[in-house]
């Protein structure tokens, strides 16, 4: 009798618990994902990466301690049969370009279906790219973004016209720190004034 191959071994990183937890619940249902851990931090993602050696890493961008880039480039290091998947809210052309950049081979946002993002680890496990297509076809018409992706956090936070204390809480930055992102961002995009870098940024696909 032909013995089953061992479920894939998955790990989970996201700062919003009742979506990692929504999602761990999801992939468990899968009988070849096995989904061997959580993390919330950058710093924690790294150690249960080291730890448990998955196939698949599942990382969100934005993580209370940095970029969740950070885990998908330390994994060389730490465990470096893993494969990195982002799956985030923030799916935009710049985020998708440095992803690509530093090797990783899934980008979903996080609108996917369950039965879309099994697939997907299955896909990245293997080696092959799962890229959301509307994203990559953006991408491709959107040029090279001058923003930082913490420049562009910012101006996306003040799209509905937040007042900078509220964008700070919202990127968790200090209240200078957002203000100079703000003032970098517009003279980057030649903006007279946020409201128009943010109506420039959106109009390249960099928000």
């Amino acid at each position: 009798m032909t013995e089953s191959p061992a479920p894939l071994r998955v790990i989970l990183v996201d700062d919003e618990n009742l979506i990692r937890s929504a999602l761990a619940t999801m992939l468990s249902l899968e009988d070849d994902l096995d989904v061997r851990g959580e993390a919330a931090t950058v710093a924690a993602g790294i150690a249960l990466a080291r730890g448990e050696q998955p196939d698949v890493a599942v990382v969100d961008l934005q993580l209370p301690d940095g970029d969740g880039l950070e885990i998908c480039t330390r994994l060389a290091e730490v465990s470096p049969a893993t494969r990195c998947l982002i799956l985030t809210s923030h799916a935009r052309p710049g985020y998708l370009k440095r992803a690509l950049a530093q090797g990783v081979l899934g980008f979903l946002p996080k609108t996917t279906s369950a039965d879309q993002l099994a697939r997907a680890v299955r896909s990245v496990a293997t080696g092959r790219r799962v890229i959301d297509p509307e994203l990559a076809a953006e991408t491709i018409s959107s040029g090279d973004s001058p923003l930082t992706p913490r420049e562009a956090d910012v101006l996306e936070y003040a799209a509905d016209g937040a007042a900078v204390e509220q964008i700070a809480r919202r990127a968790h930055l200090a209240e200078g720190t957002v203000r100079n992102y703000l003032s970098s961002a517009q003279a980057k995009l030649q903006a007279g004034n946020r409201h128009e870098a943010v109506a420039l940024a959106r109009r390249q696909g960099w928000i």
